[in-house]
């Protein structure tokens, strides 16, 4: 029987008796969500551990078998996470979830199958870890107006410009740069997405310091950063067809569907806030855990049903995948404050060392990343109305004109077309 003809059943039984007997279970309260960045040792750790998976056949689960994947189906990776919950698995934070989601899955449709025979087995072996260079200083929610210059220099380009807000790219072999290669063009049609060493001369990376004290982003400043045609991914100005790709991706829906475990206890951390604080028979208490727990449970099957349906589009709609966004946008900052009203002052102190203690805390402070980062709750708004449910678009001066002519018409623009 051949992977693709694998039975779930078989399959989980197959990853029972390995994992059961290759990994090491996680010690009881640990919580490798609380922080989203990692040391250098864990790096390596988490780089050792997920070559052992990639070797006995369980990384990249849904990745295609001809680039070091399994070719089997979401409902056996998720199989594979139900089975690994309770056990240690490579943990690379914020910067692994990017590599094997967004970027690895806009790199199989996007890049030449010499591209995927080099990178895609490195990347599910843990050799290679990947970031974005994505949005930049002035071009963030309207990407589109990006101004990194990509430049041809006879066989190669040379690479102008600044990034930020690029999760973990101080732990990363190499990024997803977009670049504008042709100014004469609009602006959503002179883009290019280049792969880019993160050792490249030229290049300068630096973290920057968050409010809860760590640095899970960075900014970038390329200065003559060469890379060469074998670098491109897609085509030559028309990198908005793979930012498209990456967009649903990057908001949640458009995954193998297996991203989250569906919600089935009673929302187990803040029952547990609770009872730390002696506040399980408080009827207030008890109605807020209830009332989570019941968004928790409806966004994990409004997310799935989403993905469901990207998967089944010939070209998956960024718009639809707004959905899944837009719900966590809204919903991670309420629920991080429900933490913070059920657990009082015990959700603002832990034992130092205790990861899963300071949970609720950090959530608290980053309760809003999700309804800014991969695009504001404003701008999934915007697409669902304009692309959806056909609603009138915005007005806008410059999706039309040469991206050259932008800057020099948005000083006197007045909000009108025409």
């Amino acid at each position: 029987m051949t992977d693709t003809q694998m039975d779930v059943d078989q399959f989980r039984a197959e990853a029972r008796a390995w994992i059961t007997s290759n990994l090491e279970r996680r010690p009881a309260g640990a919580d490798a969500e609380a922080r989203g960045v990692r040391t250098d040792e864990e790096i390596v750790a988490a780089r050792a551990l997920q070559r052992r998976l990639f070797d006995a056949g369980f990384a990249g689960i849904t990745y295609p078998a001809e680039y070091g994947g399994r070719g089997l189906t979401a409902a056996h990776e998720r199989a594979f996470r139900e089975e690994s919950a309770d056990f240690v698995m490579p943990d690379f934070g914020a910067v692994g979830g990017v590599t094997v989601g967004p970027i690895g899955r806009s790199l199989l449709e996007h890049g030449s199958p010499e591209f995927l025979q080099w990178h895609i087995p490195r990347i599910l072996s843990g050799e290679t870890i990947w970031c974005q260079f994505y949005s930049e200083p002035e071009a963030g929610s309207d990407l589109a107006g990006i101004r990194t210059r990509a430049t041809r220099d006879g066989d190669q380009w040379l690479l102008n410009g600044s990034k930020i807000w690029s999760t973990g790219a101080f732990h990363a072999n190499w990024a997803m740069c977009l670049a504008r290669t042709d100014w004469d063009a609009p602006k959503h049609r002179g883009l290019t997405w280049f792969a880019v060493p993160t050792n490249a001369p030229g290049l300068t990376i630096r973290p920057i310091t968050q409010i809860n004290g760590t640095a899970e982003f960075c900014e970038e400043f390329l200065d003559e950063v060469v890379v060469t045609d074998a670098d491109i991914i897609g085509e030559v100005n028309h990198g908005w067809s793979v930012t498209q790709t990456m967009l649903v991706y990057e908001r949640g829906a458009g995954e193998s569907g297996v991203s989250l475990m569906e919600p089935r206890e009673l929302a187990p951390d803040l029952v547990e806030l609770a009872r730390r604080g002696g506040r399980t028979d408080d009827p207030a208490i008890r109605q807020a855990i209830a009332r989570a727990h019941v968004a928790d449970y409806a966004q994990f099957h409004l997310g799935a049903r989403i993905a469901a349906r990207l998967r089944s589009a010939s070209t998956p709609d960024p718009a639809v995948a707004a959905y899944s966004k837009l719900a966590r946008g809204v919903y991670t900052p309420l629920r991080a404050r429900a933490a913070i009203e059920i657990g009082g002052s015990d959700a603002l102190t832990w034992p130092e060392g205790d990861d899963a203690g300071q949970r609720p805390a950090i959530d608290y402070l980053n309760g809003r990343i999700v309804s800014i980062a991969a695009g504001s709750n404003e701008m999934q708004r915007n697409g669902i109305g304009e692309r959806v449910l056909g609603l009138p678009r915005e007005p806008s001066f410059d999706s039309s004109i040469p991206f050259n002519e932008v800057l020099r018409k948005s000083r006197g623009w007045n909000g009108r077309v025409g």
